[in-house]
C-alpha cells in the first residue's frame, strides 16, 4: 500500500502519457518534461488521454514503486498547472482527494467511481 509521508512530494503530469510505458518510459518523461531525477524520493503520477487510468512511480528503498490504478467508471479529474506547463505539484491531500474522486475545484461534488 501507497503511504505518502508529510514531507513526499508529489508532482502530476497533466497532460495524457501513453500507459504502455514502464519503469523507464515514465522515468525518461520525469527526466525531458519535468527536469527532474526521478530517484529523489518524489512521486510522480500519469494520467491516460482518456482519464481513467493513472500510474504512479516512486522511488524508495533502493527500487523504483510503480502503482496502477484503473477505474471502472468515471474518470479522474482534469488538472492543469496556472503557467501551463506540464507539471503541476500537488500535496498529499490533494492526491487522497484525486484517488477518492472528490473534485479538486469543489470539494462538494463527488466524481463517479464504479458502477452502482
Amino acid at each position: 500500500m501507497l503511504n505518502s509521508s508529510g514531507t513526499t512530494t508529489i508532482f502530476l503530469h497533466t497532460g495524457g502519457i501513453d500507459m504502455r510505458k514502464g519503469f523507464q518510459g515514465l522515468s525518461a518523461v520525469v527526466r525531458e518534461q519535468f527536469e527532474s531525477d526521478p530517484t529523489d524520493g518524489s512521486l510522480f503520477i500519469f494520467i491516460n488521454l482518456r482519464r481513467d487510468r493513472m500510474k504512479l512511480l516512486h522511488f524508495a528503498d533502493g527500487g523504483f514503486w510503480l502503482y496502477y490504478r484503473l477505474l471502472e467508471a468515471g474518470t479522474f479529474e482534469p488538472l492543469k498547472a496556472t503557467d501551463g506547463s506540464t507539471k503541476l505539484r500537488i500535496d498529499a491531500t490533494e492526491l487522497a482527494m484525486l484517488l477518492s474522486g472528490v473534485s479538486l475545484a469543489s470539494s462538494s461534488q463527488r466524481r463517479k467511481r464504479f458502477v452502482a
